[in-house]
């Protein structure tokens, strides 16, 4: 008669490592926040404007459009104003695994994870202006407005599954997700653009406290409320709007 062996099963014990990083940003970063009226109009379209309406008011109105393209804190004691979403690092990271050996996309998307919901960033921003290129067919120019931050710093914590990645791992993904990645619109992983990359850093690097100290909710708050043009461009294309808004007597829109 048959009899059943006893066998030993091994557990491997599972634990989270956690590391902080100090993010020193090496090109500008463009805000991509969908603004409410975008969401609005998707869950409620208002249809065409009639050509009356059209005739009477601005398509666009640059400074809402700055304002509305930024992602603020909903913690009232965040040291910023604005914030980013922290699955942009996250993202970057797992898309950083693509063309890193050692791990796959996947494995850091389901093993590694940033904590929280909003990181800070501190910095400036500043209104950009820039014509784009919409979706449709026919390509159709339009001009595109958004917040900017021409230097910018963040401080995040990654927690990732111990034994299953090692800390080096987690430390390699991230550096090369700054230069290979980035976040934020016309980022680097976009193909096109070389927006939003950044270093890893120490706490007492220089810039990196100059940014922290000088970039925190108080100067964002005013430079939201009168923000500063980001290049020529942008400075010409809004003096110009602003004026022909009140020659024309238009409603913004």
């Amino acid at each position: 008669m048959a009899t059943k062996r006893e066998t030993s099963v091994e557990i491997i014990e599972v634990t989270r490592g956690s590391i902080d990083f100090c993010i020193l940003g090496q090109t500008p970063m463009i805000c991509n926040a969908m603004s409410n009226k975008v969401r609005e109009e998707l869950l409620l379209p208002k249809g065409k404007k009639t050509a009356a309406e059209k005739a009477s008011s601005a398509k666009h109105d640059p400074v809402a459009e700055f304002r509305r393209s930024m992602y603020y804190a909903r913690d009232p004691n965040s040291p910023t104003r604005v914030v980013a979403k922290a699955v942009a690092f996250k993202s970057a990271m797992m898309g950083a695994a693509v063309d890193m050996p050692g791990t796959s996309k996947a494995q850091m998307g389901r093993l590694a994870f940033v904590v929280g919901d909003e990181v800070a960033i501190f910095g400036t921003p500043e209104i950009m202006m820039a014509v784009v290129r919409s979706a449709d067919m026919n390509r159709t120019p339009d001009v595109r407005t958004r917040a900017i931050f021409p230097t910018w710093a963040a401080r995040i914590t990654v927690q990732y599954a111990m034994p299953l990645i090692k800390a080096a791992t987690v430390t390699n993904q991230m550096a090369f997700a700054g230069m290979s990645q980035g976040i934020g619109d016309w980022r680097v992983q976009k193909g096109s653009g070389n927006y939003g990359q950044f270093i890893l850093t120490e706490e007492d690097n220089p810039q990196f406290r100059m940014i922290v100290e000088n970039g925190g909710r108080a100067e964002q708050d005013s430079a939201i409320e009168n923000p500063m043009a980001f290049d020529s461009e942008t400075r010409e294309l809004l003096s110009w709007y602003e004026t022909e808004v009140r020659r024309r007597g238009f409603a913004v829109a």
